[in-house]
């Protein structure tokens, strides 16, 4: 990751972030440091993934470590990534490099199948559960335009709204 770059995370409202990404077709040099630049930036956020939405590139493509603390960091890039399988129901706490200064108890599914194309080009499935199935469904919701939020009742989200609208007037 010798080249990557740290890249502008967008928040919310930004209209980016509500677009639904385009699949990818070509995996190029350019898509690579994309994707090496989503996870320097990912980890100096700091976070756990990071989808292409949200540093303004509209194409397929998530990053993630469930663990980017611990020594041994392992990111993970996948391309096209698609749910095929879900089980069981998981509540958790979530938050959002885009969302910020909010997080909320959101319910996903505890554990799903997932398919896409890793960084070398091949068809890969990943089975997760608990916070990885958590992380992954966070953030292909990202590629689709939906947000966390969307997940959680109207009226936490008209107090985040109101809270966000506080902030950026500077009240």
């Amino acid at each position: 990751m010798g080249g990557a770059e740290e890249l502008t995370i967008l928040t919310y409202p930004d209209p980016v972030l509500r677009v639904r990404a385009e699949e990818i077709t070509n995996i190029d040099e350019g898509l690579i440091d994309l994707a090496e630049s989503m996870i320097f930036t990912m980890y100096r956020a700091p976070g756990i993934g990071l989808a292409a939405n949200q540093v303004g590139a509209l194409k397929r493509i998530i990053v993630f470590d469930r663990s980017p603390a611990k020594p041994g960091a392992s990111p993970q890039i996948l391309i096209n990534p698609e749910i095929v399988a879900r089980e069981g129901k998981i509540v958790h706490d979530e938050a959002c490099l885009s969302v910020t200064d909010f997080s909320a108890e959101v319910t996903r599914s505890d554990k799903v199948r997932v398919k896409g194309i890793d960084g070398d080009g091949k068809q890969i499935e990943i089975d997760a559960e608990g916070l990885l199935s958590v992380c992954l469904q966070h953030e292909i919701d990202h590629l689709d335009g939906i947000l966390y939020i969307d997940h959680i009742s109207s009226l936490k989200r008209a107090l985040y709204k109101r809270k966000l609208k506080k902030i950026l007037s500077g009240d």
